[in-house]
């Protein structure tokens, strides 16, 4: 049998495996997907509307503006509620370790023997992890807290906001320097196309089917534009 190194392993991990992503990728394809679609279907119902550029135009740079701080704060609040959550467990569970090591003891015992390990080999298991770090070996296999997926709210309002403002910048520049004319459809056409990237990209990067990703993108998002372009054409200006 090889003989892994810590580094060897963490290797193998990053290179075969998807799951160490699961964070951050949330964070980025929610926000850009956000993005996009918030801005891109906010503008066409104002362009279906029959308002000028330059109310167009504001109405972009605020979405842009307001969305990314929304993003970011409501990924910070809901993040950093976990992360409260996950450290009243550990206070929870390092409490018990010092009242009663026996019984935390027994207790990760019987979740190996439930996971097909002999008894005696999931006593002394339990026994070797509580030597070396039994605070940790409850976390990770009580709990289940992993690093992969341990709460990070700054990091992840940050990448959800900062993929806002990546997918929504496009529509605002779009109408900042294209003409006027057929305007929505250019904009409506070219974020769906984005949206159909991004769904493809996400699901490849997340090791699952790409035309599936690409189309969920595709018709969420064409349903939203749909929408508020009909919401624009009722409560039109022209």
């Amino acid at each position: 049998m090889a003989n892994f190194t810590q580094d060897m392993l963490d290797t193998h991990l990053s290179n075969d495996h998807f799951s160490h992503r699961m964070g951050w990728l949330r964070a980025a394809v929610l926000g850009a997907n956000d993005g996009i679609i918030s801005v891109v279907s906010l503008l066409v119902g104002v362009i279906a509307s029959g308002a000028d550029r330059e109310h167009i135009l504001l109405v972009a740079v605020a979405a842009l503006v307001a969305g990314a701080l929304s993003m970011a704060a409501g990924e910070y609040v809901s993040v950093s509620s976990q992360s409260d959550t996950e450290k009243a467990d550990l206070e929870i569970e390092k409490k018990a370790l010092e009242d009663d090591w026996e019984t935390e003891h027994a207790e990760l015992a019987l979740i190996y023997r439930q996971r097909g390990v002999s008894e005696e080999t999931a006593h002394k298991v339990a026994t070797e992890l509580m030597d070396h770090d039994a605070l940790g070996a409850h976390a990770r296999d009580e709990l289940g807290h992993t690093e992969t997926h341990s709460a990070k709210p700054l990091q992840a309002a940050l990448a959800s906001a900062a993929s806002f403002i990546s997918g929504a910048a496009i529509p605002v520049l779009l109408i900042a320097f294209l003409p006027m004319e057929n305007i929505g459809y250019i904009i409506a056409g070219t974020s769906l196309l984005l949206l159909a990237s991004l769904g493809a990209l996400a699901a490849k990067t997340g090791g699952a089917n790409m035309l599936k990703g690409a189309l969920r993108m595709f018709i969420w998002g064409s349903l939203a534009m749909a929408l508020t372009t009909y919401v624009g054409l009722v409560f039109g200006a022209a």
